[in-house]
């Protein structure tokens, strides 16, 4: 029952996984490694199967291994996170809320731009 609760996990943070390469302001990795991390506890076969995925496997080995985002990937999101944030400025959000979001935004881009992006020697 455990297991099968781990893979049902999962299958649903792959799945957001999967939107969230196609929206931009949904990350993927992240889901991605919550995938693995309970495919890890439930099915070793989909957890060799996420892992050796070639689009979703090297991220999360990046991250594994180095705790580190591809430069690619640290440019699409800041990418996204300048969108989010101009479309909530276009659709005439309260300045609060505006600031709210900065704050969270600029954690979020400092996080990302100050992780290596490469195996470290």
């Amino acid at each position: 029952m455990r297991r099968a609760l781990w893979n049902i996990a999962g299958m649903a943070f792959f799945a957001i996984g999967v939107v969230g390469a196609f929206v931009p302001v949904l990350p993927t990795v992240v889901f991605m490694l919550m995938a693995a991390y309970c495919f890890a506890r439930g099915s070793e076969r989909l957890h060799s199967w996420l892992m050796n995925h070639p689009q979703f496997g090297p991220p999360i080995h990046d991250w594994q291994r180095n705790g580190a985002i591809r430069r690619p990937a640290k440019r699409m999101a800041m990418v996204a996170i300048g969108l989010s944030f101009a479309l909530a400025v276009g659709l005439g959000l309260p300045v609060w809320v505006l600031a709210m979001q900065a704050l969270a935004l600029g954690g979020v881009s400092v996080f990302i731009l100050t992780r290596p992006e490469g195996p470290r020697i």
